[in-house]
């Protein structure tokens, strides 16, 4: 059975319901939410355990350019990309993530430079207002999607030549996948795409969970030139540990020298973090 075949018939409202019930990262920090003090203990927790994230956003560089987040989640990249100077539109599936998202703006003082739309990513020119930008970014979203391609061709809508494509999706030759079969499988490659869906969250039982070789990142973003493809992210902490915010590494991660365990992210790393761009030839739609 292809991947895709595995999730097609996924109901899209039973993954708005997922990420309802717990918005990504909402637990990041332990202060009030929705305060000051909240959002800025969630974007260092969040850059402490993934760095790569500001390098591979590049978030300086969008000062003064129009960048589309498709799936902000409670806004970390989102605000970044505002603070930076860009004139940023977040959109998500999700209506407690948006929430929480313009809530966000309203804190750090950046509601005129974020405008904000809630609905289905493989529908986008239905409702989102016909517009070219600069950069089209999304981190670990289009993965959750039960139709990926549709959000692909969907972004062919709002890009120009030269217009810059960034998306974070699940690597499947990564430690994580292996950890997964592993531990809640039992070996059962078999069960691959079932288990990586019901564990690859926080919270277990995610809807749908694609997970990309290289070659198939490439192929979901045929049309687009691609100038950058970069494996990255292994989580080295004892999750329960994490839960009570302490950062203790998993035995065999703390012994491990720093360059090793550098190349094995970068080799079987959790991210494949992919950069295209718009050629300068016209997209079919």
């Amino acid at each position: 059975m292809r991947l895709s075949q595995f999730f097609e018939a996924t109901p899209v409202q039973q993954v708005k319901d997922y990420w309802n019930s717990r918005p990504c990262n909402i637990r990041h920090s332990t202060k009030p939410i929705g305060t000051r003090e909240y959002f800025d203990e969630v974007e260092a927790r969040k850059h402490f355990v993934e760095p790569h994230i500001p390098t591979f956003a590049e978030f300086e560089r969008w000062d003064g350019k129009k960048v589309l987040e498709i799936g902000c989640g409670i806004g970390t990249a989102m605000i970044n990309f505002a603070r930076s100077g860009a004139q940023v539109t977040a959109v998500d599936l999700s209506d407690e993530s948006l929430k929480l998202a313009k809530q966000r703006a309203e804190v750090y003082d950046l509601n005129d430079r974020i405008n904000f739309y809630h609905g289905n990513a493989e529908e986008l020119n239905q409702w989102l207002p016909p517009e070219t930008y600069d950069l089209v970014y999304s981190f670990g979203v289009i993965h959750h999607t039960p139709h990926p391609e549709r959000v692909i061709e969907q972004i062919r809508h709002y890009v120009k030549p030269g217009s810059t494509i960034k998306i974070m999706v699940y690597y499947r030759y990564s430690w994580k996948v292996l950890w997964i079969v592993l531990t809640y499988g039992k070996g059962q490659f078999w069960r691959i795409n079932e288990l990586v869906a019901r564990y690859s969250e926080a919270q277990e039982g995610c809807p749908v969970t694609y997970i990309y070789s290289k070659q198939e990142a490439k192929e979901l973003l045929q049309g687009f030139d691609v100038i950058d493809m970069q494996v990255d992210h292994i989580f080295p902490y004892y999750i329960p540990d994490y839960k009570q915010y302490k950062y203790t590494k998993v035995w065999y991660f703390r012994w491990m020298p720093q360059p090793l365990f550098r190349w094995l992210e970068k080799t079987f790393g959790w991210h494949l973090c992919v950069t295209a761009r718009v050629p300068s030839e016209p997209l079919n739609d």
